[in-house]
């Protein structure tokens, strides 16, 4: 029965209440051991399992059996005799003679350092998972967890796992000062244990039990917990892979291969490969095919597999769907030894309202903006992230940080960023609240999204940023120092549209839709530019790239080949979806696998042999790559061919490196002695050619050489004649 009185040497009875009920933030002041001055030492205990509780030294002999003072199982003593705290440990026994032995969490210091608690206050902790998160430790000479969680505006917050029984009362947390930061070290909890935070809200609310934000495991979906892992332990094995890219990646050839890795295949029983065997058969295809990187679509950890991982609870934890995280870490290094690069999509645009996700975190709008106007994307039904305060900014920065520094990703591809640079993004007037300018742009954003590039600079230097933005906003891939956003690359979202509109047409069509082809070259250097045919274009019912394609079926992949050919010779990064290579006839399902039986089909296989030619072709010509990024690196030989459908023009390398030329013909009718103006007199030889019999084509070619004549054409001082294949890009390269 609970006493209405407690001996002398107790806390106040409203202490104890606040205990018991799970209400004190402060449970440090009020549990473990105590030298109050002028008196003898004494201890409290809340154990609501246990009958009674013997205070034991470190070696394990008993000092003192505490006496429970309340039913609910609060236990407290004065020591007689000691006036200094010691170690010691609780020998606890219940009601049928079980006894087990606990180290007192109440009994640790802190485990966060001055230093971290300055820079956390600050915004300027960069490697703030070194300290927030779970941490497996040893924190005065026990082993255990640290756990630290920011929740400036909560009354009370504790760690609850199946170790505690998933009570609040019993592991509630110390708060550390302004910083808002909650820090407990619980002895004997080590990796894989699952837990969340229990947390008391602002206004004395229960939220719902939350995942943590600095979590680097998480349980297999649709489970919620976090999982204790700590810091990635790995023993990478790439340092020669970092050495070499530590060099102008604007002049690198940059292939890149972008996968779901649900989705791209299956093992036995329509099981998604592990990140073991997802890694050994990406190396084998991305080698085999020339790709230079692989890019996963977000891995971080999300609830729902619909949402392709654009919707992440998890921005430090490789997703658990695949394995841990150091599946994913080993992945990393085996594709890197393979030379092939990683990037992986990041997502702080947004996040989803999932209960055990950000929002309402502490029972305030913590990470997300309070108004909806400023706080909510009405197109994804996602919060978005207030940039401007300086904490939320540091945990994003610090995700980055993470991805690139501690998993070795090379690049960041950072979705939707068009919707975090304007305020009205998708929003109808008065829906939206302007900045303090007057203005539509969200300069917290900009600010938020040129720290993230310069942070990333600092702590992984080596590292990539690549903006999907879907407008005209300028200097997107400009450095911070010359005024632009500090991205290394942009997605050309224009290009992608205009050309597959052009593709879009009947050939008989096209030429009062040729613009649409040549525009994006009044902006082609205007950015360091990536052409996408991303996973956007074969969803939401726009069908595969196959299906765009006008035309029989001949017709249709003669299309796409040439399509394919005029990309790799355009100026820019080269990006494709899974299954693009091959011509995936069905619009991709994330449920299912690519369908990877096609390639028993010559038409589909030969397809798939161009994507791996064009690769060849663009790496080993450095005319094709080295000035992607500068207006030196094209020429046009003739733009404006409207009523042959054709496209001619010239890519540039450096230091001596020699032009290819690249002709695209988008009718369907060949043509014969098609005359074009060429850089240089002498030999020249097809180097590739789209409508190659082996990729499916009609065999239409320029067999053997060709000589150039020193009759200027296009001005240009001198010319091929040539056959034009129908629907077919050839290119052409002068013998050394």
């Amino acid at each position: 029965m609970t006493q209405t009185s407690y001996p002398d040497t107790a806390p106040p009875a409203a202490e104890i209440e606040s205990i018991l009920r799970g209400q004190n933030g402060d449970p440090f002041r009020v549990l473990g051991m105590h030298a109050p001055e002028g008196g003898p030492v004494t201890v409290n205990v809340f154990a609501p399992d246990a009958t009674q509780v013997t205070v034991c030294d470190k070696a394990g002999a008993p000092v003192a059996e505490l006496h429970r003072i309340d039913a609910e199982g609060f236990f407290h003593a004065p020591l007689s005799g000691q006036k200094d705290r010691f170690e010691y440990r609780l020998k606890m026994r219940n009601a049928v003679g079980h006894e087990w032995d606990v180290t007192d969490p109440y009994s640790f210091g802190p485990w966060l350092g001055e230093m971290d608690e300055y820079l956390l206050a600050e915004g300027r902790h960069e490697e703030l998972y070194q300290k927030l998160g779970a941490h497996t430790v040893t924190h005065g000479g026990v082993e255990g967890t640290a756990f630290a969680v920011w929740a400036p505006n909560a009354r009370r917050v504790s760690v609850v796992g199946h170790f505690n029984a998933w009570d609040g009362r019993r592991h509630a947390m110390r708060r550390r000062g302004a910083t808002g930061v909650w820090e407990i070290f619980l002895p004997g909890i080590g990796r894989g244990e699952i837990y969340k935070y229990e947390i008391v809200g602002a206004y004395g609310h229960l939220q719902p039990l939350k995942a943590d934000p600095v979590g680097f495991r998480a349980e297999l979906p649709p489970q919620t917990a976090s999982v204790v892992h700590g810091m990635l332990r790995h023993e990478w094995t790439d340092d020669g892979w970092f050495a070499a890219q530590d060099i102008d990646q604007r002049e690198q050839p940059i292939s890149i291969y972008e996968v779901h890795p649900g989705s791209w295949r299956r093992g036995d029983g329509d099981t998604m490969l592990n990140y073991e065997a997802m890694g050994a058969e990406l190396i084998a295809y991305a080698t085999e095919m020339g790709f230079t990187h692989v890019e996963f679509l977000p891995v971080s950890e999300h609830p729902f597999s619909g949402s392709w991982g654009y919707q992440p609870v998890g921005l430090f934890a490789p997703t658990s769907r695949f394995g841990t995280p150091e599946d994913f870490a080993a992945m990393v290094d085996r594709l890197h030894n393979a030379g092939i690069g990683v990037i992986a999509d990041w997502v702080p645009a947004h996040f989803p309202e999932d209960p055990h996700g950000l929002g309402q975190f502490d029972g305030t709008a913590l990470y997300e903006h309070a108004d909806p106007r400023q706080g909510f994307h009405q197109d994804w039904n996602t919060l978005i992230y207030n940039f401007g305060r300086r904490e939320v900014a540091n945990f994003l920065r610090a995700s980055a940080t993470y991805w690139l520094k501690e998993l070795h990703v090379d690049a960041l591809r950072v979705d939707a960023v068009a919707s975090m640079l304007y305020l009205d993004y998708s929003r109808n007037d008065g829906e939206w609240i302007p900045n303090r300018y007057g203005g539509r742009e969200n300069l917290d954003a900009i600010d938020f999204l040129k720290g993230v590039n310069e942070t990333v600079r600092g702590y992984a230097p080596r590292s990539l940023t690549i903006a999907e933005e879907s407008t005209a906003w300028p200097g997107v891939s400009r450095p911070v120092s010359e005024g632009g956003l500090g991205f290394d690359f942009k997605w050309n979202m224009g290009w992608m549209h205009d050309t597959l509109e052009y593709m879009r047409q009947d050939p008989i069509h096209r030429k009062y839709h040729h613009h649409e082809m040549t525009f994006g070259l009044h902006y082609a250097f205007s950015e360091n530019f990536v052409l996408p045919l991303s996973h956007d274009e074969v969803v939401h019912g726009k069908g595969s790239m196959l299906g765009k394609m006008p035309g029989d079926r001949w017709q249709k992949f003669a299309n796409l080949r040439a399509y394919y050919g005029f990309m790799w010779g355009h100026p820019g990064k080269k990006l494709l979806f899974m299954g693009s290579e091959f011509g995936q006839e069905r619009e991709w399902n994330h449920d299912q696998s690519l369908d990877w039986h096609l390639l028993d089909d010559p038409m589909h296989d030969g397809l798939r042999k161009l994507v791996r030619d064009l690769n060849a072709l663009y790496r080993a010509e450095p005319g094709l790559h080295q000035r992607d990024c500068e207006p030196e690196g094209f020429a046009w030989i003739e733009g404006g061919d409207t009523d042959n459908n054709v496209f001619s023009f010239v890519r540039y390398g450096k230091d001596g490196a020699r032009p290819v030329v690249a002709v695209c013909n988008m009718s369907p009718v060949p043509h014969d002695a098609y005359g074009i103006g060429v850089p240089r007199a002498g030999t020249w030889r097809e180097a590739l050619n789209s409508d190659a019999a082996e990729y499916g084509g009609s065999g239409v070619a320029n067999a053997g050489t060709l000589q150039a004549s020193d009759e200027g054409l296009h001005g240009y001082p001198a010319s091929l004649s040539l056959t034009l294949p129908p629907l077919a890009t050839v290119f052409l390269v002068p013998d050394a």
